[in-house]
């Protein structure tokens, strides 16, 4: 048998390579650390929602502040217009910030999120867009810009947000952040006429199927057009227990994992209202009624 010899000095670089392999095995295959992905384009830091300085204070709803400069703070300003049938319709202004429907419960990207509306002190409903609707009876709306991880954004300690009174009177702003620049100033018109009585309900209606599959809606969050006293059905499936609610409607049925939850309404209010998820914060439709 033919025994083949190594020179001496080739074994101390054959074993520092072994060890070099076996070292460099753990982190390229199963058992090594996870490793973060995100978006093409978009910064470990941004992508992780680490944008501002997250604050331990929250707001009445339990939402954590998320502190930014006010150079560079998004604002917002708001007009509520009454609305021939009853309640208000209200536009946004906002400078810095965009709506960002579709990655709403992602990381808290600058200049980016969604607005709350505050009825008389309570949250009433979401907007992804400049409008919205307040029903009738409202004394004071608040209008709050959230992040897409629902933080709020805020400057000094203080939400950025614009208050406007839905009276009579002339409107005034009661901003609760020390800098203009954070919280613009709010205008309001007229008075809201007492709503008329609801029509009736028309004997044919439209039905709308969607499915919850973790963050995911199907079909993707959009408008549906409706005619006021058109009869609408939603039918909703999810993988968890939630809840959906109809804001501006105080409508809302239970989910239950894979069984499809049915809710039927009459659109007799006029305005933008969503259809949002309680627990995980989904927004699944808007309803346009007019």
């Amino acid at each position: 048998m033919t025994r083949t010899r190594h020179p001496r000095g080739a074994v101390a670089p054959l074993v520092a390579l072994v060890l070099v392999l076996a070292a460099a095995m753990p982190l390229a295959g199963c058992g090594g650390p996870a490793t973060t992905h995100h978006k093409p384009g978009t910064t470990h830091e941004e992508a992780s929602g680490s944008s501002g300085t997250l604050l331990p204070a929250r707001d009445e709803s339990g939402h954590r502040l998320r502190e930014v400069p006010a150079a560079t703070a998004p604002t917002v300003r708001v007009e509520a217009r009454p609305d021939t049938e009853g309640g208000w319709n209200v536009h946004l202004t906002v400078e810095r910030f965009r709506f960002t429907p579709d990655s709403t419960g992602g990381a808290a990207l600058p200049g980016r999120g969604h607005a709350r509306l505050l009825a008389d002190g309570r949250e009433t409903a979401r907007l992804y867009g400049a409008w919205g609707y307040v029903p009738p009876g409202v004394r004071t709306l608040t209008v709050r810009l959230h992040a897409d991880d629902h933080t709020v954004w805020a400057v000094d300690g203080a939400p950025v947000q614009a208050t406007v009174r839905l009276a009579g009177a002339p409107a005034t702003s009661a901003p609760r952040t020390p800098r203009p620049s954070a919280t613009a100033t709010a205008t309001a018109t007229a008075t809201a006429t007492a709503a008329p009585p609801s029509p009736r309900p028309s004997e044919t209606g439209r039905t709308v199927t969607l499915t919850i599959t973790g963050k995911t809606v199907e079909p993707p969050p959009s408008r549906i057009e409706l005619k006021k006293g058109e009869r609408l059905t939603l039918r909703v499936t999810g993988d968890r227990a939630d809840t959906v609610h109809v804001h501006g409607y105080d409508r809302e049925v239970p989910l239950s994992p894979g069984v499809p939850a049915t809710l039927t309404l009459t659109a007799d209010r006029t305005g933008l209202f969503e259809v949002e998820t309680h627990e995980s914060g989904l927004l699944l439709t808007q309803l346009v009624v007019r």
